[in-house]
């Protein structure tokens, strides 16, 4: 880790100092600018009323090209230190996930959390201290749906897995791409959109490209300029010749203007957009890869025709810069004598009928590509971390040295082997003792598996299964659903699947605690057994010591786990060590008197 602390503090301290010069040179070039710009007219002013009218002509011009290279050469910069600086904060970032500092990121993906899951509300998976806050470094809406889809539906074949694993090993190694890349998709505006509507709209055509309509409108603006210029020229063209061609012109633009208004708007909605996507199509198509996994999403973005799909959007990003042109104060009249939306038009349904259909494609594309750089994150942070074996024979989970991955400084490692031997592991131990937390970390770990991505692990071996969870479960008031109820309903999520002869890894935590302890310790015997009959991994908290006996019913198959506690100078700790056997340990009427609640024994 600390390696990896030193190349972010030495990429940070670089462009910073690549900022803070761009920053220096910018205020240069903007003074130079002024001073041209008031020697021009100075000049330009001087030479006209001095009648050098051969010498005010080359001042303008010298002025106007001077002008405008400084201009261009100042905007280059502002790009540039723009750049410079996003990869200055994804350095910022970077350190302060690898100091656990990640929590205070802004993005959580909170509305991901969905109650209903099988796995991701227990596992953290979204919202505030998440497993997407930590890694996610997506910027495009397609990025970000890409990756809260990879964490929510993991890959179900090991062929798949393995070829991700590749491919997030790959980018993992490629630090200064995946930053640029990232920093690239900076420069949308702040509030990602939804591109829905711009792909249903790339799509659509609307008939303007039909070919007597586009002749029509092709030669009419050079008759009402030609008859125009004939009227004022003094070549006898009466002025209302050209008056009447100016008032079909208004009428023609007054044609479906709405309809056009709303094309153009579409369009210009999502200008910087699509300018920062073309930038990162360009850096994704031109680099070079070896995985087949992403050499795969390179080969969707080819066509027939050849053309590379970054220069198709950069033709895209011209036509719509030109929409721009349209706020200037005498676009009106231009466009009055030119018809130039219809140019505008023209040149977008062309666009469109030979690449609007393949935007979608090329926003997906660009999206797996941001959700992988993400992954990518956790292999290139931790390379302590092991790569899973992905195993196709029975079901089987077998970690060494295990530890929970969103836990920076105090995590404590365990053993965990499930399947082969038992295939449930019953967890016992007093309260706060790492239940709870052993289950989370076997899930979140078992996810980040499936999905290609390292795990916290020394080594880890897993079966390709479905992860199901039912740990933490609330009333819900809207549904009038009880918590009990609520347990109810998780607990027949995992039931149907495993008799749907689902390969299922279950976690289940303190479970029908919403009853009484009979009817608790029922309820519970007869799940797990019927769990384990049905061939189902997986593990089970409880304070429910009477379950112990289930490793024998079961000849094994339930196998006893536990944690405990110790006590030195009147305080109580927690090593958070996994032991086989049962909790012999209780401490809840110690903890109530730590919080200042006096509890006498006889009152338990």
């Amino acid at each position: 880790m600390k390696a990896r602390k030193n190349i972010y503090e030495k990429r940070l301290k670089t462009f910073e100092k690549i900022v803070e010069k761009r920053t220096r040179i910018i205020n240069k070039v903007s003074n130079l600018r002024l001073l041209t710009f008031l020697a021009g007219v100075g000049l330009i002013l001087f030479t006209f009323f001095a009648k050098y009218y051969f010498l005010c002509a080359a001042a303008l011009i010298v002025t106007f090209f001077s002008f405008g290279s400084l201009v261009f050469y100042h905007q280059k910069l502002i790009d540039s230190k723009r750049t410079f600086s996003s990869l200055y904060h994804i350095n910022e970032r970077d350190l302060k996930r690898l100091n656990g500092e990640w929590m205070g990121f802004l993005d959580s993906g909170e509305e991901f959390k969905d109650e209903g899951h099988r796995f991701a509300l227990d596992l953290d998976i979204f919202g505030r201290g998440s497993l997407f806050q930590c890694i996610n470094g997506t910027k495009t809406y397609m990025g970000r749906q890409r990756l809260k889809t990879m964490l929510k539906e993991p890959l179900n074949s090991k062929e798949e897995i393995l070829k991700r694993q590749e491919a997030i090993g790959e980018l993992a190694g490629k630090l200064g791409w995946r930053q640029r890349f990232e920093a690239q998709g900076m420069n949308t505006r702040e509030k990602v959109q939804d591109p829905g509507y711009l792909i249903a709209w790339a799509e659509k055509t609307y008939g303007y490209q039909k070919l007597g309509l586009a002749r029509i409108l092709t030669v009419l603006p050079f008759l009402t300029i030609a008859l125009t210029l004939g009227s004022f020229s003094g070549l006898g063209v009466p002025f209302y010749i050209p008056l009447a061609f100016i008032v079909l012109q208004y009428f023609i633009l007054r044609y479906k203007s709405k309809e056009r208004q709303e094309i153009f708007a579409m369009a210009y909605k999502y200008r910087e957009d699509i300018r920062a996507f073309d930038e990162m199509l360009k850096t994704f198509e031109n680099r070079r890869f070896h995985s087949t996994y992403i050499n795969g999403l390179k080969e969707r973005l080819k066509n027939d025709r050849g053309l590379a799909a970054w220069k198709q959007v950069k033709e895209f990003v011209g036509i719509v810069d030109s929409i721009s042109n349209r706020f200037n104060a005498f676009y009106y009249i231009f466009n009055l004598f030119t018809l130039w939306d219809y140019r505008i038009i023209s040149d977008l349904e062309k666009w469109k009928q030979k690449s609007g259909k393949n935007l979608r494609n090329w926003l997906e594309t660009v999206g797996e590509a941001e959700a992988l750089s993400s992954l990518a994150v956790l292999r290139f942070d931790h390379p302590e971390w092991s790569v899973p074996k992905i195993s196709e024979s029975e079901l089987m989970l077998d970690a060494a040295e295990m530890g929970h991955p969103l836990l920076h400084g105090s995590r404590v490692c365990n053993n965990l082997k499930v399947g082969r031997s038992a295939d449930i592991l019953l967890i016992t131990g007093s309260n706060m003792s790492g239940k709870s937390t052993l289950l989370r970390t076997a899930g979140i770990n078992v996810v980040l598996a499936l999905i290609g991505a390292p795990v916290c692990a020394g080594d880890f071996c897993c079966s390709v299964m479905e992860v199901y969870t039912c740990m933490r479960v609330s009333d819900n008031l809207e549904r009038n659903i009880s918590s009990f109820y609520a347990e109810i309903l998780r607990i027949k999520m995992v039931i149907r699947a495993v008799e749907e002869g689902k390969r299922v890894f279950f976690l289940l935590d303190e479970i029908f605690k919403g009853t009484n302890s009979r009817d608790r310790h029922m309820g519970a015997k007869v799940l797990i057994t019927k769990l384990e009959e049905k061939g189902a991994l997986g593990l089970v908290s409880t304070h429910d010591l009477e379950l112990a006996e289930l490793e024998e019913e079961s000849k094994g198959k339930i196998k006893n786990y536990h944690f405990r506690e110790y006590y030195k100078n009147n305080e109580i700790y927690f090593d958070y060590k996994l032991r086989a056997g049962v909790s012999t340990t209780r401490n809840a009427i110690y903890l109530m008197r730590m919080a200042g609640i006096e509890v006498e024994e006889r009152d338990m």
